[in-house]
């Protein structure tokens, strides 16, 4: 997972859980809102009745009901003022009872009669919810009533029909403009970290003395990668004290093999040996040699780790494909094996054409060796895109599936087909890759058990009139 996606997947979390609350608290709001407004109403309603009750109704007795009626109106107004008010006895007789309101909010006639309803309460009806406030009260005469005063719940209804509005509007803007700012902190503090790994992943054995980026922000990010470039700084050290020791003991090593070599062969001359000592002699005079090429492979592969090469110039691939496979003929008609060259015009490369002659060499030198009398081996070299193609295939033992990833390291063997009679070392498939890895190629082979193999090798093209 890259820093990109992360972000992506970071900014989609803080997205779903920033909704998530917002709804929550639009929610929430509305609910308070709603309760709120609706027992503000309802209070100033119990007020309104208590009112009526100790101005009128404490005065009133069963004798003179008839002008309590005409008391509220004079003094509230039910109708003009889009109130209820109802009065009634405790046995239910409707004492008095407001008209139809002038908004027609509410349906008055059709508010059902509740004397033991509680001390507030809300009607549904088709027009919309009244909000009804009761309180009971003695008249002069001991008789009790019961006083309703209500109101329509619309005004609460079309705040609340704002604050929604206002919530649909506002709330995507707000969370658009939270997911933008969380985008934009995530991707600044995922910056640093995209460039870390991009670094690290140039960063190989050849290129260990580079270091990660390092930003100066005092927390984990520059801990972690002060950290890591201590660890790289480390490996380095260690890298290159291998690398050292395998060239000195390669640069130590070849002056006496050489040395035991020329003495060994000054012996074989000698007509005085017996048949059993010229043999055994010739054996150690084999495995000298054998132990001088790993020498010189070893040797190779330390000076290609350290990047040593010649000045890259400027060639035509194919021309040194054919002069090489020229060149290993005599090797090729030894073993009766047959090897064709093919080339799709001039294409021009740069590099060490030394160490590119060395690749071409080590492939066609394996190819020839484990292909059997009457084989073939092809080589041709074609330009693909922006790159180089050059394939080596032959027609021998080929090399088992589970053999393939590795070929490429050093001192491997297939032990069915890679035997010591046949003189490889294991080096020479890792001085190839060594050679491209440093070129910038690619290597990659594929085979399967006595059906011959494959290897190709795709370099950059050079850059035209360079």
């Amino acid at each position: 997972m890259n820093a990109r996606s992360l972000s992506v997947r970071l900014v989609a979390w803080y997205a779903g859980v920033l909704t998530l609350v917002f709804v929550l608290l639009g929610t929430l709001t509305y609910v308070s809102l709603r309760q709120y407004l609706e027992a503000n109403v309802l209070d100033n309603q119990a007020r309104r009745a208590r009112q009526i009750a100790d101005t009128l109704v404490s005065r009133t007795s069963r004798d003179n009901e008839a002008s309590l009626g005409a008391q509220v109106e004079n003094l509230y107004s039910p109708e003009a003022n889009d109130r209820f008010i109802r009065i009634t006895r405790s046995d239910g007789a409707v004492v008095y009872a407001s008209g139809e309101p002038k908004e027609a909010w509410f349906r008055a006639g059709e508010v059902p009669l509740a004397p033991s309803a509680p001390a507030t309460r809300k009607v549904s009806q088709p027009q919309g919810t009244l909000l009804i406030a009761a309180h009971q009260m003695a008249g002069a005469d001991g008789t009790r009533y019961r006083v309703e005063v209500g109101i329509s719940g619309e005004g609460i209804e079309v705040a609340l029909r704002r604050l929604l509005l206002m919530l649909a509007l506002a709330l995507p803007v707000a969370i658009v403009a939270a997911v933008a700012g969380g985008f934009v902190l995530v991707q600044r503090a995922l910056r640093p970290v995209e460039r870390i790994a991009q670094k690290a992943q140039d960063i190989t054995q050849h290129n260990l003395s580079e270091r990660l980026p390092v930003v100066r922000s005092g927390d984990e990010i520059e801990r972690l990668s002060v950290s890591l470039n201590h660890m790289i700084a480390r490996l380095e050290d260690a890298i290159r004290s291998s690398k050292q020791f395998v060239a000195d003991a390669s640069h130590e090593l070849r002056t006496p093999l050489t040395v035991m070599r020329g003495e060994l062969e000054g012996l074989a001359q000698d007509q005085t040996l017996r048949g059993e000592t010229r043999e055994a002699l010739g054996s150690v005079l084999e495995e000298v040699a054998r132990l001088a090429d790993i020498v010189e492979g070893l040797l190779a592969l330390s000076r290609l780790d350290a990047g040593e090469t010649s000045e890259r110039v400027r060639f035509d691939l194919g021309a040194l494909v054919a002069g090489t496979a020229e060149q290993m003929s005599l090797l090729a008609l030894d073993k009766e094996v047959h090897v064709s060259c093919a080339c799709d015009g001039e294409v021009l490369i740069e590099g060490d054409r030394g160490r590119l002659k060395q690749v071409v060499v080590n492939l066609l030198d394996n190819a020839i060796k484990y292909t059997p009398p009457g084989g073939r081996v092809m080589l041709q070299v074609r330009a693909e895109g922006d790159s180089a193609v050059l394939e080596v295939r032959d027609t021998g033992i080929g090399i088992p599936p589970e053999a393939l990833p590795h070929v490429f390291k050093r001192f491997f063997r297939v032990d069915d087909s890679r035997s010591r009679e046949q003189g490889g070392a294991g080096l020479g498939l890792s001085i190839v890759k060594a050679i491209c890895s440093a070129h910038g190629a690619e290597v990659e082979v594929t085979s399967a058990a006595g059906a011959g193999c494959t290897f190709r090798i795709r370099q950059p093209l050079a850059a035209p009139g360079s």
